[in-house]
Formats: C-alpha cells, sequence, structure tokens
C-alpha cells in the first residue's frame, strides 16, 4: 500500500496518526506517528485501503489542500470536522491505527505487559464463578434448527 499513497498523502496520514496517538514523555511511549509505528501502519492496511484513501481524499477536501501542510490549529479543526461527518471509512483506519500502535514492543512495555504474542503460551486468566451461566444454560435457545 505504501507504493499508491503519494509522498502527501504519506505527510497527511502520518500527521493524523499523530494527532490520534500523540507521543507521550510522561509514560515513555512514541506516538503513532513514531518512524517504526508508522511503517507498520503502511504496511497494514490490506483489505482496507480503499478505506484508508477515502479518509486521505476527504481530508484534502476539507482541508482546500494538503491537510499535512496546514498549521496544527488548522489540521485539529479539519480533523475534527472528519470525524463530526462520521466517515465510516475513518473507523477502518482508526483500527489500523490503534492496532499498529498496541503491538509496538516499547508501548506494551510501558503497559507492564510482557513483551510476545499470546499464543502459543497464552496468558492466565483468572477463573471466575462459572455458576453465574446457569440462567443462560436454563434458556431455551434462541434460534431454530436450520433443517
Amino acid at each position: 500500500m505504501d507504493n499508491t499513497l503519494s509522498a502527501d498523502q504519506r505527510r497527511s496520514l502520518r500527521c493524523l496518526a499523530e494527532m490520534m496517538i500523540p507521543a507521550s514523555a510522561e509514560y515513555a511511549v512514541p506516538g503513532a506517528g513514531d518512524e517504526t509505528i508508522f511503517a507498520d501502519i503502511l504496511r497494514s492496511f490490506g483489505r482496507d485501503a480503499g478505506h484508508v484513501l477515502v479518509v486521505l481524499q476527504t481530508l484534502d477536501r476539507l482541508s482546500g489542500s494538503v491537510f499535512a501542510d496546514l498549521d496544527p490549529a488548522r489540521r485539529e479543526q479539519i480533523a475534527l470536522q472528519l470525524r463530526e461527518t462520521g466517515a465510516p471509512a475513518l473507523s477502518f483506519l482508526s483500527r489500523i491505527i490503534l492496532q499498529c500502535y498496541y503491538r509496538d514492543d516499547r508501548v506494551m512495555r510501558s503497559l507492564d505487559m510482557e513483551v510476545r504474542p499470546p499464543f502459543p503460551q497464552g496468558f492466565t486468566v483468572q477463573q471466575g464463578d462459572w455458576s453465574l451461566l446457569d440462567p443462560v444454560r436454563k434458556r431455551s435457545k434462541l434460534y431454530r434448527d436450520a433443517s
């Protein structure tokens, strides 16, 4: 996907990602515009590439120019407009940005999480009171057989 975005679109996407998740000195974590995280974002569009392009085109249309070239206050206004318009494509892009951000090792360490994939080791989950499910088990089925 990185090759299909223009240089201006990559710059605008990076600005938007950094606005969504800025760096934090307090928690010692990078923002979503960080070089490593942003490279992961560019590699992760997959089937949602069309949605990403729609968001970037909408940003430029709302901006009247290239979103990344605007001053920070104007970018903030445009980002709020984008959010208010309820552009469905934005939810796809937000998911991609969040996913890439939270799989970064530095972010995982800041959350006191072990830096490793969840499988094959898995994580220990505290066992609860399984009897709480008894009312659900006693209900009649809510579906009909497909026969």
